[in-house]
């Protein structure tokens, strides 16, 4: 934490975690700002990234786009029976479908679509994507395999049959399962500190090409989900762009929220829940919150030459 103000912070996001009965782990900082004012709980832990491993996978995309090893509009025909399973997207079709694969990219972000996921990460293999943090300096992170391996293993772990049964059984709060997905050792892990430092690399157009990077932003505008960082914004005008991440009692989101003429503030939350419920309103409501109070306390207008090259690559 930097700056005066920011222990009351971090104590207030300390009980909000703490009331909605999880642990969590949270960073926040201004994007495209030299004095790097940041605020954090915990932000240097490991955590899973569960589903917000598409974030790097997606980025990753978009270089191997710009470096001409991808064409985002050549068409992949995908079979939804073959597929990793998910209750979004392309694994909820009956029929086969065509599309591009900036259209795969965009639903695996938007939606969280697993199956578009796994179709990206066998298009562009765990390695670019290695090659993008290794670049960018995040050493911490690391992408040790998409859903479909975690599912398997969760299968394995759970002494399961089928994807639906593991599951089942991560719901009991008798159990008390210890499996890998749950431990940043053993599977896809990060810390908050480096997706917030990934984010302000996205938004300062350090990572990617202008068209690239406008691309990136726009698809993570879009997503769809509202439970969490954008239920602390319910602001017109304000707009949140992240992504999520859920399995078991592991709750994520990372996002930049841009409020007109300030700094965007990249903030990264991670939680995980006492309890085994599949649907838990209160732990989705303290990430909200938590990131609330830390976009708050690190809101600053822009200068107005700077405000004048957000809104001329906004337009």
């Amino acid at each position: 934490m930097n700056g005066p103000g920011r222990d009351t912070a971090a104590e207030r996001i300390r009980a909000v975690f703490a009331d909605a009965g999880c642990t969590g782990w949270l960073h926040a900082r201004r994007c495209s700002d030299p004095r790097a004012t940041t605020i954090s709980v915990r932000g240097n832990d490991r955590v899973v990234l569960a589903s917000v491993y598409k974030l790097p996978l997606f980025l990753a995309f978009c270089a191997s786009v710009d470096a001409g090893r991808l064409d985002a509009t050549e068409q992949l025909r995908i079979v939804p029976s073959e597929c990793t399973p998910g209750p979004t997207g392309i694994a909820r079709f009956h029929d086969p479908v065509t599309m591009s694969r900036r259209d795969v990219a965009a639903s695996m972000m938007t939606v969280s679509d697993n199956a578009a996921a796994d179709v990206l990460l066998g298009e562009i293999g765990t390695s670019v994507v290695e090659d993008l943090l290794g670049r960018l300096g995040l050493t911490r992170t690391r992408i040790v395999g998409g859903t479909a391996d975690i599912y398997r293993r969760l299968v394995e772990e759970t002494d399961s049959h089928t994807t639906v049964e593991a599951f089942r059984a991560l719901t009991d709060d008798d159990a008390a399962w210890t499996v890998s997905a749950y431990d940043p050792a053993y599977t896809s892990a990060t810390t908050p500190e480096e997706m917030t430092r990934l984010l302000d690399a996205v938004w300062s157009g350090s990572v990617l090409s202008p068209e690239s990077t406008a691309f990136a932003q726009q698809v993570m505008r879009a997503q769809i989900w509202p439970h969490r960082i954008a239920s602390g914004f319910p602001h017109r005008g304000v707009a949140v762009a992240g992504k999520t991440g859920t399995i078991g009692i592991i709750r994520n989101e990372v996002a930049v929220v841009e409020f007109p003429g300030e700094y965007p503030i990249a903030v990264a939350v991670f939680t995980r829940a006492a309890r085994a419920d599949p649907v838990l309103p209160v732990v989705d409501a303290a990430i909200g919150e938590a990131a609330r109070i830390a976009v708050t306390e690190l809101r600053a207008p822009l200068p107005d030459r700077i405000a004048e090259s957000f809104s001329a690559e906004s337009a």
